[in-house]
């Protein structure tokens, strides 16, 4: 059987993602007020649909908590990244959102197509400003780190980091979600 009103799942995830990577490309952040009322929501629309469609109260309900187990697998990679500031807290909270829209097998997939956007326009955007072998250098510290106790591991520069706003591939990412599954 398939999923009753999936389409507007998706349209709800591109709308949220859109509106997220508009603001991060804009001003650099992702605010509270989107991915906190999209992750609040999220789990009452998969119920809600599931109602409309007619079908079990024990169904609808199965899907709030599915919702919810999107939005908790979806924070395991961010989180990781997030602890070593590879990763700002408005994209974590983003892919979250995203992971309780979605679900966690589309949400994990929207996660993996964003970061893999990211791999191909943060390079190329370093590149063209003169930064990317600087950056790979405080990459490969970063994540060597990760692995390293506390006092075998290298200080990173933070005047040296450069950030780039996921936002945009996190649309990418949701969009080529949306479309391969619609």
């Amino acid at each position: 059987m398939t999923e009753p009103h999936q389409h507007v799942v998706f349209f709800i995830a591109v709308v949220v993602a859109a509106i997220g990577a508009t603001l991060d490309w804009r001003t650099g952040h992702i605010p509270n007020w989107l991915t906190v009322s999209a992750l609040a929501l999220a789990p009452f629309v998969h119920v809600a649909r599931y109602l409309h469609a007619k079908e079990s109260t024990d169904t609808a309900l199965q899907e709030g908590a599915y919702s919810l187990a999107g939005a908790a697998v979806c924070a395991i990679v961010p989180l990781l990244l997030f602890r070593q500031s590879a990763l700002g807290g408005g994209d974590v909270k983003l892919f979250i959102a995203l992971g309780a829209i979605l679900h966690p097998i589309l949400g994990v997939e929207a996660q993996m197509y964003g970061f893999f956007a990211g791999a191909i326009l943060a390079p190329a955007r370093l590149a063209y400003e003169g930064r990317l072998l600087v950056t790979l250098k405080n990459s490969l510290s970063i994540g060597a780190n990760f692995f390293l106790p506390k006092s075998r591991q290298r200080a990173v520069d933070a005047t040296a980091l450069s950030w780039f706003r996921l936002g945009p591939a996190i649309l990418v990412g949701v969009v080529l979600t949306a479309y391969l599954h619609w």
